[in-house]
């Protein structure tokens, strides 16, 4: 079974396929061929991650900025598009203070 993962988390932005949340586990780092495979880094595949929030919010600007100028009248579109956008956000935003606590942790190691 699939963990949730980075790569999983934006397949499941971009579809709203969601399980339950007992379907949902943590994959070890042995069993993880995405990032074995690829040979990224831990800083490329933040960046991407990055790249692809400030995407989606760009997007959900746009549509926001269509609808009202009146090019659009799908709110349904536009609310999903903002929603999707601020889920990412706030993932994000966890991501870089679990980080920015793991840096802290180790900072007061003593070696």
């Amino acid at each position: 079974m699939e963990g949730f993962t980075v790569s999983n988390a934006n397949r499941f932005l971009d579809t709203g396929i969601t399980r339950d949340s007992k379907s949902l586990s943590i994959e070890s780092p042995s069993s993880s061929s995405s990032t074995a495979g690829t040979g990224k880094s831990f800083a490329d595949t933040l960046k991407e991650a990055v790249g692809s929030v400030n995407e989606m919010q760009k997007a959900s600007d746009k549509a926001m900025q269509n609808l009202a100028t009146g090019k659009t009248d799908n709110v349904a579109d536009v609310m999903i598009a903002a929603e999707k956008a601020d889920i990412a956000l706030k993932v994000m935003v966890q991501v870089r203070n679990k980080i920015i606590d793991a840096y802290q942790e180790v900072m007061k190691m003593q070696v």
